[in-house]
């Protein structure tokens, strides 16, 4: 099993022609993603990394059954093109724009409640299976298949576990990168709970950072669940100074128990066995798995 992406995806690229969609579809497809095509309003009938380009995704839907798109869309139009794909009957919608405005993120989140779709992100890193799918911005080489699941607030710290994970001879089931905005699809929650219940992730790392009460909720989901499974957290930000605005616009601490130490409490108490250093990950893991 795999969460959210795998080989038989069939994924598009909304934004496919500009520069950063062109980017990085070259290199999920030259890692083995099967990318079907691309959306790129007034192009539509052309050919780009020889695949389609369609005006629409609901043209990519009906031509080429696409039911995973990568959004590379400016941050003015993305929420549109969030919203466009969830009513074109996409499953996963994974965005990695940044700078999506506030206002615009709540009328796509809104949007998207009532529709079958999974948002991931935005300002995210994306989603990888290993061996089956990239479908996003980190590099493919760092994962290696295996049984610990990752979730992520932070791009580079997740690409720094999977990395340390590989390196004590474990590999990786699904890393999902949730994003770091205040306003996102896909929460430390319900990326946690999607892992926990794969058959094929017998570990979860779970990566947060100060702001907010993502990290709270998934420790407390985590205990009411009863699940055996181990997690291993980390939240970084520990000696970030107070109010400082951190490079992540959900980084903000906004009450006690938004602070880096207040969630490693809450995490420890709900059972998670929490590291203080990045660097400690991939040993805990390994012990945990024993």
């Amino acid at each position: 099993m795999s969460v959210l992406v795998n080989k038989d995806s069939k994924i598009i690229v909304q934004g496919f022609t500009g520069s950063e969609g062109t980017f990085h579809a070259e290199q999920m497809i030259a890692y083995g993603t099967n990318i079907v095509g691309g959306v790129t309003p007034g192009k539509g009938g052309q050919e780009h990394l020889g695949k389609p380009v369609f005006n629409t995704v609901s043209e990519a839907v009906s031509e080429v059954e696409a039911d995973t798109t990568i959004i590379f869309v400016p941050p003015a139009f993305a929420a549109d093109a969030i919203m466009e794909a969830a009513s074109a009957g996409i499953k996963v919608v994974i965005t990695i724009t940044e700078g999506i405005p506030v206002a615009d993120m709540v009328k796509a989140y809104d949007y998207i409640q009532d529709k079958d779709c999974r948002l991931v992100g935005p300002n995210c890193p994306g989603v990888i299976t290993p061996g089956e799918a990239k479908v996003g911005i980190m590099p493919g080489f760092v994962f290696e298949k295996g049984n610990v699941g990752v979730v992520s607030k932070s791009g580079t710290l997740t690409y720094e576990a999977a990395d340390q994970v590989v390196r004590q001879g474990l590999g990786i089931t699904t890393a999902i990168g949730i994003g770091g905005d205040p306003i996102i699809g896909t929460t430390t929650k319900e990326a946690v709970e999607l892992l926990i219940n794969d058959a094929d992730t017998e570990c979860v790392v779970m990566i947060g950072e100060i702001g907010g009460q993502l990290e709270a909720d998934a420790a407390q989901w985590y205990k009411a669940s009863g699940s055996t499974k181990p997690i291993v957290g980390f939240i970084a930000g520990e000696t970030a100074p107070a109010g400082r605005t951190m490079g992540h616009a959900g980084a903000i601490v906004g009450g006690s128990d938004d602070t880096a130490q207040a969630k490693k409490r809450i995490m420890r108490e709900c059972g998670i066995h929490v590291v203080d250093s990045p660097a400690e990950i991939g040993l805990k893991v390994k012990e945990v798995l024993g």
